[in-house]
């Protein structure tokens, strides 16, 4: 999830350009965020993404929380359909810390020490599946996915083997996911975005010199990159890549 999505990016980014420098944006608002961690090598963005979307989220709350990919991380040895590689969907992700909670980043910062049976916070004690029911409600987000070959305004199956818990999708058209996540993004909520090789946490838009929107995406990829771990994806990028997208129901407008 990560070789591929480079070279696409890089082009994405560099088309039109002359020059060495990066490309000039302008934000037109940025969201709050917990600081741009680094997946490494592994194959787990899926995992950093919608963990940044639900930490946005908070944030817009006033509620900050910072959670551990590397428990999610963890906890999939306990799943007899978890891929080797790690791969794995947003909606997956959900699914994973209703069933095994999560706890909080300073808590677990390896993959390789033991997963925490408690969460200790503001004098109190949880295990890590109460403290997710705080994070994260059961039902609370919704993955949505837009294909037009199949029936709109119905929950699909998304088709990839990264989605090994068969989680459905809600499939809207593109104009209208477009229209979903700019609304969601500049009411504040997290959103997940994910192409079929690498998955980001929306928290901006912005618009180029030529006046051209973009998403501003927050990577997981450590802070050596141009934009210190963010990325600006193009509108035309997202209308022609986009596989999936998660948001909470209220910022897609359902009670």
């Amino acid at each position: 999830m990560k070789r591929f999505f480079t070279i696409s990016l890089v082009l994405l980014l560099c088309i039109g350009c002359t020059k060495k420098e990066p490309k000039h944006f302008t934000n037109e608002l940025l969201n709050r965020m917990t600081p741009v961690k680094d997946q490494g090598e592994s194959e787990t963005c899926w995992i950093y993404a919608m963990l940044a979307a639900i930490e946005t989220e908070h944030l817009a709350w006033g509620d900050s929380v910072n959670l551990s990919p590397y428990y999610i991380e963890k906890m999939m040895e306990q799943e007899p359909a978890a891929p080797k590689n790690k791969r794995g969907e947003a909606a997956t992700l959900l699914r994973l810390i209703e069933k095994y909670g999560i706890v909080g980043y300073d808590a677990m910062r390896k993959v390789e020490t033991p997963a925490p049976k408690w969460v200790f916070m503001l004098g109190a004690t949880y295990t890590p599946q109460e403290f997710a029911r705080s994070v994260c409600k059961p039902g609370e987000y919704l993955p949505l996915m837009s294909d037009s070959n199949k029936p709109y305004y119905q929950e699909i199956e998304l088709d990839t083997k990264d989605n090994w818990l068969h989680d459905r999708y809600l499939n809207i058209p593109m104009d209208s996911l477009i229209i979903k996540a700019e609304r969601a993004v500049r009411h504040h909520h997290g959103v997940f975005w994910g192409d079929e090789n690498h998955g980001m946490a929306i928290v901006g838009i912005a618009h180029d010199d030529d006046g051209e929107k973009y998403f501003i995406m927050k990577n997981s990829w450590g802070t050596d990159r141009p934009y210190k771990g963010l990325e600006y994806v193009s509108f035309e990028y997202f209308r022609k890549r986009t596989f999936s997208l998660v948001m909470t129901k209220e910022a897609y407008g359902l009670p």
